[in-house]
């Protein structure tokens, strides 16, 4: 279960933070990712951090740009994103798995790797 918040309308160069509040991880060793989708488009992975390690990824279509972090206490992940352009305009949501990790690679693991849940919206005008 995912439920991400925090989009909003923005100008270019803007800064936001989204959150992930997720629920249902229970061996302690899993990856929350961050997705966003575009209309007409397909989903696009764009960062992920795993838990207890810490590890994170990102895309190139973000990276320098965005940071993620996590709030263990509170089952929440968070994404800044920085220097906002219209192309990261789309609908954000989140993902993750049991058993799933982050590196500088990507994300792997084995078993099911989940996304949805409620969405949230960044709109950035140029």
């Amino acid at each position: 279960q995912f439920a991400g918040s925090g989009g909003g309308l923005v100008q270019s160069g803007d800064s936001l933070e989204l959150t992930c509040v997720f629920a249902g991880f229970t061996s302690g060793r899993f990856a929350i990712a961050w997705l966003r989708a575009t209309p007409g488009g397909g989903p696009e992975g764009i960062a992920c951090i795993d838990t207890p390690g810490g590890g994170t990824w990102f895309s190139d279509s973000v990276k320098g740009r965005f940071s993620i972090s996590r709030d263990s206490a509170n089952d929440s992940v968070y994404l800044r994103m920085n220097n906002l352009t219209a192309a990261d305009t789309a609908n954000y949501y989140c993902g993750g798995g049991e058993d799933f990790h982050c590196s500088n690679n990507g994300i792997y693991g084995e078993g099911n790797f989940v996304a949805g849940g409620r969405e949230t919206q960044v709109t950035v005008s140029s």
